[in-house]
């Protein structure tokens, strides 16, 4: 019976890259660019869909870290679309501007705290958020 060799002795040379693990700088910032994109629509109505969803397009296959955070924000400010659509129409019965106000101030704050979070290299998860793109 042969005994199998050895394992061979690592070389102590080798040094892994100081990146193994967690996300680059660049990783990073198009991270956070992909939160913080979602203040587009305070410019522009859907504004606040296309800037995460063009990073998350643009960088799904680059980095696993980018395309769940842009995901993530995509699919929080998909969520925060359909609840300012819901309120403007609450609008008519006086109920939806009470609501639109804490909606928005709360699409702010959010977006801010999973921006930081990101540029951290921490995976943040919006409290609500309906997950309609995976």
């Amino acid at each position: 019976m042969n005994a199998p060799p050895p394992p061979a002795a690592p070389d102590p040379s080798f040094e892994p890259p100081s990146h193994v693990g967690r996300p680059t700088q660049e990783e990073l910032n198009w991270a956070m660019g992909a939160h913080l994109a979602g203040l587009l629509g305070c410019l522009v109505v859907v504004g606040s869909v296309v800037g995460p969803l063009v990073v998350w397009l643009v960088k799904k296959e680059e980095s696993e870290f980018v395309a769940d955070q842009a995901l993530e924000a995509l699919n929080f400010q998909i969520t925060v679309f359909l609840l300012t659509l819901v309120c403007l129409v609450l609008t008519l019965c006086v109920v939806g501007v009470f609501l639109l106000f804490p909606l928005l101030v709360a699409d702010l704050v959010l977006t801010i705290m999973a921006a930081v979070a990101a540029s951290r290299g921490e995976r943040y998860r919006y409290p609500f958020s309906m997950r309609l793109i995976r």
